[in-house]
């Protein structure tokens, strides 16, 4: 998002389109049926694919992208110096070694690697770019999907069409591609910069010499200041509140060392313990101990920084570590830009822009030629799929998540919810084994839909348990978790990965049989279709006796 002088910013404006050289050609029709579609070609959706077609062998499927190009969050965010805040170890497959220098790697380094998983699985195959979802309805009565898509024509009006499924994955995270959070800032028609939000960043923006003063403290904030400081003239860290940040190293040297001595998949799962030991042991300390937490980071801070005061003032949160995510700066980035005097931090609250920058509520005027809004996301539940069961849209407010996976009152439906406290990939991968468990338990027991049904009434909580602005803006609007067993969205992934694959699915979920749904077709005077749950493979063998 970026304004001319005098103009309001405009959140929802998309980024500019790739040229046509670089977008990639679908080179294949979308089929009427298919066994499982999955929203989204990010890094979840690329996993999903490798454990669909690794365990449950035969389905057919295809991943629906909304998009020019696979990659998700990795394609969409353009920004300067943005990076995962996780580990590599982690955050990469655990089916694919990661095999980059750095363990803090760059938004370019992960796309490339989605993209070579994607061709080496031959996933890339089976993904059909430029759709987009804009419908599900479930038909109890054939036991399937009926999906709305829409795809651009060349005449520029998009066409939509449809596109059956048993079983839909929803891989598509949730924040909005297309809005980014942008407050109502006061006076900033009369601002006479430019304006950017970090979500659509101009391919041409040149801050090269100029003021740059970046709105946040976030994530997003903490990776654009010390790679604008590089080029810009000085750049300000404008934040209402701090954040707790801890330095971590770019590179592991224990990774270095683990990989030079064993095979890179031995080396591979290694680190990938190790780190996530280490990940969950910090998390239940600044949990349980939350004072220690504070001294922790604080006193770390300050060794780095070499300034007491700026650590009190800029970056001791009135909140306890992890009551929201925490930020990770490699190798001390942030800290750096701020010894050298290349940045600064300003921990204040606007009054209103003003033709030359921002004037704060101090009565101090933050002189700026640029400003990010690095303000924040927009939650959107399940990529703006509103799914329907039998022509009635559900109301997602009252349903719950089981196993953090499939959700009450929607049958043959699956989301991937990541980690708030680590890895999103630590999740999302244990998600699509379970998905793969209960297809597989279907076909077995000859089922042709599966629904979560708690035996007795669960207490509600929300389904993020975080206190971030981004969270509390849209939570409402998702599902819930419950207060016991597989209703409860635990952080911890290895509890998760002890209980998720060993879960009794007889227990909590409900089937229906297929034979079911063919009496009742048969019943209708209607004959029954495609085998509701079962791949292709199955039904072309069943017709061939």
């Amino acid at each position: 998002m970026t304004t001319s002088a005098g103009s309001q910013p405009v959140p929802e404006r998309p980024a500019a389109p790739r040229p046509a050289a670089e977008r990639p050609a679908d080179g294949h029709p979308l089929p009427e049926h298919l066994d499982v579609v999955i929203v989204g070609a990010g890094l979840s959706g690329v996993g999903a694919a490798y454990r669909l077609r690794t365990e449950c062998p035969g389905r057919s499927y295809a991943l629906l992208e909304a998009r020019e190009s696979m990659g998700g969050t990795w394609d969409l965010f353009r920004y300067p110096g943005i990076r995962s805040d996780s580990d590599m170890f982690t955050l990469g497959y655990p089916f694919r070694p990661w095999r980059g220098d750095k363990s803090i790697a760059d938004g370019a380094s992960i796309l490339r690697y989605i993209k070579e998983t994607a061709a080496e699985f031959g996933i890339d195959r089976h993904i059909h770019y430029r759709t987009k979802v804009v419908g599900a309805d479930w038909s109890t009565e054939h036991a399937r999907w009926t999906l709305t898509v829409e795809r651009p024509e060349a005449a520029g009006e998009p066409v939509r069409s449809t596109v059956t499924c048993d079983f839909l994955y929803s891989c598509a995270g949730y924040y909005d591609y297309e809005r980014g959070h942008a407050p109502d800032f006061p006076g900033i028609g009369s601002y006479t910069g430019t304006v950017v939000h970090p979500q659509f960043w101009p391919e041409d923006l040149d801050y090269t010499g100029k003021r740059v003063v970046v709105i946040g403290s976030g994530a997003t904030a903490v990776t654009l200041v010390p790679a604008m400081a590089r080029q810009a003239a000085h750049v300000t860290m404008l934040q209402r509140t701090p954040t707790w940040i801890s330095a971590v190293p770019g590179r592991d040297r224990i990774a270095d060392k683990v990989r030079s001595a064993l095979p890179a998949g031995v080396a591979h799962r290694a680190v990938r313990t190790k780190n996530i030991l280490f990940g969950i042991g910090f998390y239940q300390f600044c949990r349980r101990r939350p004072q220690a937490a504070r001294k922790l980071l604080t006193r770390l801070n300050t060794r780095v920084l070499k300034d007491e005061q700026a650590v009190r003032d800029h970056f001791t949160p009135p909140y306890d570590p992890w009551d929201q995510r925490l930020c990770a700066v490699p190798d001390a980035d942030l800290f750096k830009v701020l010894r050298q005097g290349r940045a600064e931090v300003v921990t204040d609250h606007i009054d209103s822009f003003v033709p030359e920058g921002v004037r704060l509520r101090s009565g101090k005027v933050l002189a700026a030629d640029v400003v990010v809004t690095a303000t924040g996301l927009q939650l959107l539940a399940f990529g703006g799929i509103a799914p329907r069961v039998d022509g009635r849209p559900v109301e997602l407010s009252r349903q719950f998540v089981w196993r953090g996976a499939m959700m009450t009152g929607v049958p043959n439906f699956a989301v991937c919810i990541g980690y708030t406290n680590a890895s999103w990939t630590l999740r999302a991968d244990l998600t699509s084994r379970l998905v793969c468990k209960v297809l597989n338990f279907m076909d077995r027991n000859d089922y042709a839909a599966v629904v979560p049904e708690p035996g007795r009434p669960l207490a509600e909580r929300p389904l993020l348990d975080l206190a971030a602005g981004y969270v509390k803006r849209s939570i409402d609007a998702f599902p819930r978790q419950g207060d016991r067993g597989p209703w409860k969205v635990r952080q911890n992934y290895v509890l998760d990965a002890a209980t998720t694959m060993r879960t009794n699915l007889r227990r909590t979920l409900k089937p229906t049989p297929r034979a079911a749904v063919r009496r009742g077709q048969q019943a209708a005077g209607r004959a029954p279709g495609h085998a509701p749950g079962r791949s292709q493979a199955h039904t072309r063998a069943e017709a061939a006796k």
